[in-house]
């Protein structure tokens, strides 16, 4: 086993052989913008650990471990057309780099292309990671549509949104680790364990996210912070909030999330002081741990060696505590 920098840095080698200079040029400029951007790639790293942590080697996994990467990045794509979000990663998204027509075109290769990737694979592996990878992004595309509706909810519940962040994020996450057990041809309960404490972690990281939306640095943060505010978004911040706060603090936090002012500096920072004042930061900071520990305890179940579950024990928490 290597640490996370270094299956960070062996994916980005890989992932810059991996051609998209095709043409029709204006298809697959998009997509070699948005792939190279940078970010975490949290995904592609847990597929090549996982291959490691059931006895094979990482390289065997670049290729499912690029597949999950490109469908992350389709799913980004599509996502930022419908929030209409400016930034990505402290750069332009790629419809306000180009347009809307180009982003959802662009977006829909990158799905295809994806499951090209599986095509490296003997057919037993081919047929386990495609169906896995079909659960997962019909799962996504759940979640992405129940954020969507609970945009005009009043009534969204907690383990609502839950199953929404499972769904819309953790469940990727989870197949990212079930894929690099499928390379490394791991015994069905060995699959379902990874998957579940991929999973677990996903639900955390979520979390982590939209705490950072709200509490981030811009400078580190590389999107817009506030973007949930902005968007009306039903947060787990803001339903702890509306489940914390009298009455008075209740209609005030409802009212902000029915306005779309044009210049919303003064909504996020009032949104931003009834989160704080509610105690829903503070409930959110350790619903992430919660989560993180499941995680971990999942993890303490696998028949796996102690190196391998104190790196990804580092990784979880390296994740819990990140600022970006």
């Amino acid at each position: 086993m290597q640490n996370i920098q270094f299956y960070q840095e062996e994916f980005v080698s890989f992932l810059k052989d991996y051609k998209t200079d095709k043409e029709p040029v204006s298809l697959y400029e998009p997509i070699t913008y948005i792939l190279h951007l940078g970010g975490k790639r949290l995904r592609p790293v847990l597929t090549l650990m996982t291959a490691e942590i059931f006895n094979t080697d990482y390289k065997t996994a670049l290729h499912a471990a690029l597949s999950i990467e490109v469908f992350h990045n389709f799913s980004l794509v599509h996502d930022d057309i419908m929030d209409d979000a400016p930034l990505r990663r402290g750069n332009q998204t790629v419809h306000e780099k180009w347009d809307v027509n180009t982003g959802i075109l662009s977006g829909d290769a990158m799905l295809i292309m994806a499951y090209q990737l599986f095509e490296n694979y003997e057919p037993e592996i081919f047929r386990d990671l495609a169906r896995l990878f079909s659960k997962t992004a019909l799962e996504v595309c759940e979640g992405q549509q129940y954020d969507v509706d609970f945009e005009n909810r009043d009534d969204v519940t907690i383990p609502e949104y839950l199953k929404m962040i499972e769904y819309k994020t953790a469940v990727l996450v989870g197949a990212a680790m079930q894929m690099g057990a499928i390379v490394a041809k791991a015994s069905k309960a060995e699959q379902q364990g990874i998957y579940n404490f991929g999973r677990n972690l996903g639900i955390a990281f979520q979390l982590q996210d939209d705490y950072l939306d709200a509490f981030g640095d811009p400078k580190t943060f590389g999107k817009q912070v506030g973007g949930d505010i902005i968007e009306n978004k039903k947060t787990f911040l803001y339903l702890k909030a509306l489940e914390f706060s009298e009455a008075e603090h209740q209609q005030e936090l409802q009212d902000l999330f029915s306005i779309s002012p044009t210049e919303s500096d003064d909504k996020v920072k009032s949104v931003k002081q009834l989160f704080i004042s509610s105690g829903a930061a503070e409930a959110t900071t350790k619903e992430i741990e919660r989560y993180t520990k499941e995680a971990f305890a999942v993890l303490d179940a696998l028949d796996i060696s102690e190196n391998k579950k104190d790196l990804l024990r580092q990784f979880g928490e390296n994740l819990m505590t990140r600022k970006v």
